[in-house]
């Protein structure tokens, strides 16, 4: 007697499970990371340009001090001259650094990054209006404000670009998915 085989199962489910895919992000989402990108060089520029120019800015720094109180030693105003400038020195630092990972967190699509982003701004716009003040003085100095200005303002584009409607969309998305397969099981070998 001739055995029949029972029938195979079938290789191909119509509900195959969806694959994770990688695909480009938005085009709001490149300019905000172009723009992030800009202002985090802008920033290491600051930072290394206040570095060059730091023994003509300290005793001009010392002179904006010795204006507020009069009668101390010059010891003092050094000193003084010394912690605000390193203090500008190490926010700016602090800031661009914290930018990069900031930036690295946003094209991975984290959640509520854009409120970091948002207080990394908020300090910029500080250092800005402390700059004014204290640290951008003098000729050398007075290119500070400017640079300061100009890096604020190509962050608030980048946050901008970064909570237009395509942006949040795909951060909120969280993964690109892609039907799966729907030949054979061999067939992408």
């Amino acid at each position: 007697m001739l055995r029949v085989p029972p029938p195979r199962p079938p290789v191909v489910h119509p509900s195959t499970a969806p694959v994770i895919a990688t695909m480009p992000p938005p085009f709001a989402v490149r300019c905000a990371q172009l723009l992030w990108v800009v202002g985090i060089a802008l920033g290491g520029f600051i930072a290394v340009y206040l570095f060059v120019i730091r023994e003509t800015q300290l005793p001009l720094i010392a002179d904006v001090v010795r204006a507020v109180t009069e009668g101390r030693p010059e010891e003092t105003y050094e000193s003084a001259a010394d912690i605000i400038f390193w203090i500008f020195f190490t926010a700016i630092v602090l800031v661009v650094l914290m930018q990069i990972t900031l930036l690295v967190s946003f094209m991975g699509r984290r959640r509520r990054i854009r409120w970091w982003q948002l207080a990394t701004f908020l300090i910029m716009v500080c250092l800005l209006l402390f700059s004014r003040e204290l640290v951008a003085v003098g000729e050398r100095g007075s290119v500070l404000f400017p640079l300061l200005a100009i890096w604020c303002g190509i962050v608030l584009l980048a946050l901008i670009c970064s909570v237009l409607p395509p942006a949040m969309t795909w951060s909120a998305r969280q993964y690109d998915l892609r039907p799966g397969p729907t030949g054979p099981l061999h067939s992408d070998l």
